[in-house]
């Protein structure tokens, strides 16, 4: 029998982000450089359609993502990959209640979809194949892996206790202690503060240049900027909340330098427009 993850949109989330994210820098890379600049054309399309390539099979796996009950294993189906864990090999079955406190390490996620290896205090290293975890997941201890998902269907989770032999035993991380839980990015101020910050400033930066560059007669490299400014958030944000386990000040950090080059950005093209 065939069981599906928690309903979501997530899919289709990530389907609308990945087409104005992408189409956006494939958009302004053409638009900002002419064919005098090909070489540094070249250089920001290759990585950019690598990503892209990445961020299909991603988008693939969030709306294929299911997970199979066979005779002598469950199967967890994600995009091509196929995860096998034959019913000797499980060790203990956890109901988490509550939300979890987890640090990507390879990770993809947003809204309704989250899919990769975490790592958190109370359960080291563990890969999710999930959707929504906000009230919790099931947590799968196997001698070659430890899981997270979250089936739509409760039966499903009785079968795999019927098949398995195994008691559901229950983590609530309402309960745990701070010094079990560990140190929760969403408890931290500082950190969503710079965050906040760093999404207003892109924000800003985008809004003024939609209103202000068309018929300025600056330059068009400054649209490349937004590009860049764009890149580096995705790129410190997700680096972010990698390094948070391991040093919040340096995660802290790291939304501060994306801040300062944003706000870089956004004087450099101030001038170019204004000047104009």
């Amino acid at each position: 029998m065939t069981y599906k993850p928690l309903k979501s949109y997530g899919g289709w989330v990530g389907l609308i982000l990945g087409l104005l994210i992408f189409g956006f820098t494939i958009w302004g890379i053409n638009f900002a450089l002419d064919d005098s600049d090909r070489t540094l054309r070249i250089i920001l399309y290759v990585p950019t359609y690598l990503f892209l390539i990445i961020y299909i099979y991603l988008i693939i796996g969030a709306f294929n993502m299911r997970y199979k009950i066979e005779e002598d294993a469950l199967v967890i189906i994600w995009g091509f990959y196929k995860k096998r864990i034959e019913w000797e090999q499980f060790n203990e079955i956890f109901e988490v209640k509550g939300e979890p406190n987890l640090f990507p390490f390879l990770t993809a996620a947003w809204p309704g979809y989250m899919v990769g290896l975490y790592s958190g205090k109370a359960f080291g290293s563990i890969r999710m194949f999930a959707t929504h975890i906000q009230n919790g997941f099931i947590y799968i201890k196997a001698k070659n892996a430890l899981l997270g998902i979250t089936p739509a269907d409760q039966k499903m989770v009785e079968i795999l206790l019927n098949k398995t032999g195994k008691s559901l035993q229950t983590i609530d991380m309402d309960k745990m202690s701070h010094e079990q839980k560990g140190e929760s990015i969403k408890e931290d101020h500082f950190f969503n503060l710079y965050h906040k910050l760093n999404v207003i400033f892109l924000v800003v930066f985008a809004a003024y240049l939609g209103i202000f560059f068309p018929g300025s007669g600056a330059p068009k490299f400054v649209i490349l900027l937004l590009v860049l400014a764009l890149a580096l958030f995705i790129f410190n944000v997700s680096n972010a909340k990698r390094l948070y386990q391991f040093s919040s000040q340096g995660a802290n950090t790291t939304l501060l330098v994306g801040l300062a080059v944003t706000g870089i950005f956004m004087i450099l093209s101030l001038f170019g427009v204004s000047l104009r």
